[in-house]
């Protein structure tokens, strides 16, 4: 069967340093087989799956902004939607 899109419901926290290094939880689902996480453009300086529904992602260094999180798997990337934005302070 084909793999869901993936979907992200909530993040937390939803903001950290511009200096990078928050581990973030992603919650959501379709995560199973993810290859990516991007916080905006950049990709995550590292993320492990934990399950369909969760993974940990490390923000990467950026600008103070608001940046949507982003995942890719097998079905898809997730789309942008009020619960993944992630603010740079």
């Amino acid at each position: 069967s084909a793999s869901a899109t993936p979907a992200v419901t909530a993040i937390a926290p939803t903001s950290g340093p511009t200096a990078g290094g928050t581990k973030v939880t992603v919650t959501g689902t379709g995560f199973t087989g993810a290859t990516k996480v991007l916080f905006g453009t950049v990709a995550a300086t590292s993320f492990k799956v934990v399950s369909a529904t969760k993974i940990t992602a490390v923000s990467p260094a950026q600008s103070a902004s608001t940046r949507n999180i982003f995942v890719t798997a097998g079905g898809g990337t997730s789309p942008a939607v009020i619960a993944d934005k992630f603010t740079y302070t």
